[in-house]
């Protein structure tokens, strides 16, 4: 599919360009005859001059700065022709392009939806009908009840992101300010993925009393989804540390993951909607492309700024700086 979608675009930049350059190559040759029967009108008009006229010279130079000024009028709107044509031409395919991209993404946006949205359901299904169907000892039935709820959670942040984003790109999202403390909202964060995630190692540095101005949802939000893209690109029974702390009036949050990390060149892309980096090994993880456009605009909804850097030996630190509460 991948390959049938390269060869696609090759085809369609090919003739894009094929196009465009015959296009430029007419307008050159329209230059050419436009100036060839400039030449002609020239010599007509010369071979009518009577050499013993007593304004035979004031006629020549006459004729010479009319064949002048029509070779500049000429080569002037050939100019202006060619420029317009380029700059049309270098948006368009721009346009294009960013279409093609956008559709790709959309597609592959729906594809990691739908999966992201039937695997919760058939996992809580299945340990639904287990339950209704078996006896099974209390231990057991707590087990698939947690399990369950669990993957609810799961699908009920995936609709939440995908809902809060919509609101926030059209501008419906009516964003409150109220003081939040970011300290407890970050421990409470950390506490529920402990308790889902038993095997991951959870590591905490975080300052007390840290007060910032926002939406205690969309925060929330923030802290979830990063600590959840930590979990995804983390081995198994890896770790994973939130650190906050405050640094020239801003509250700073650090999640940092021990995964495969991220290439330079990707850095800034993630933050794209719908973007996923591009290696094989990280596409085949759970994910809908959303999570991290949706942390950017939150901390620029909280005039603040993220970034992302290796962490050592290796995986990533993602930086948020939002300003604090004055």
């Amino acid at each position: 599919m991948e390959k049938i979608k390269k060869h696609k675009f090759s085809f369609l930049s090919i003739a894009y360009w094929f196009l465009l350059l015959y296009i430029v190559s007419a307008l050159v040759l329209w230059y050419f005859e436009l100036e060839k029967q400039n030449k002609q009108m020239y010599l007509f008009r010369y071979e009518l001059l009577k050499k013993d006229d007593v304004l035979y010279n004031e006629k020549l130079d006459a004729l010479n700065d009319a064949k002048q000024r029509k070779t500049w009028q000429y080569a002037g709107e050939g100019i202006t022709f060619l420029v317009l044509i380029l700059v049309g031409a270098a948006y368009v395919y721009r346009v294009i392009r960013r279409q093609i991209k956008t559709a790709d993404q959309q597609q592959n946006f729906m594809m990691a939806v739908t999966h992201e949205l039937k695997t919760p359901i058939a996992i809580s299904r299945l340990n639904l009908e287990t339950l209704q169907k078996r006896k099974l000892q209390p231990e057991q039935q707590q087990k698939l009840l947690t399990n369950t709820l669990s993957e609810t959670q799961r699908l009920n942040d995936l609709t939440t992101n995908i809902l809060i984003t919509a609101q926030l790109e059209g501008g419906k999202y009516a964003m409150a300010k109220d003081e939040i403390n970011l300290s407890e909202l970050a421990e409470s964060c950390l506490r529920n993925f402990s308790l889902r995630y038993h095997n991951t190692k959870f590591i905490s540095d975080v300052e007390e009393n840290i007060w910032v101005k926002g939406e205690q949802l969309l925060l929330e939000m923030l802290i979830n989804n990063l600590l959840d893209n930590a979990l995804k690109y983390s081995p198994y029974d890896g770790s994973v540390s939130i650190r906050l702390f405050t640094k020239t009036k801003n509250a700073v949050l650090e999640i940092a993951d021990e995964g495969i990390g991220i290439d330079d060149n990707d850095k800034k892309k993630v933050f794209e909607k719908f973007y996923r980096v591009g290696n094989e090994s990280v596409r085949k993880t759970k994910g809908t492309g959303l999570g991290l456009f949706l942390c950017k605009k939150i901390v620029k909804d909280h005039k603040g700024s993220i970034d992302v850097c290796d962490n050592q030996p290796n995986g990533s630190i993602f930086t948020v700086k939002i300003p604090l509460l004055e």
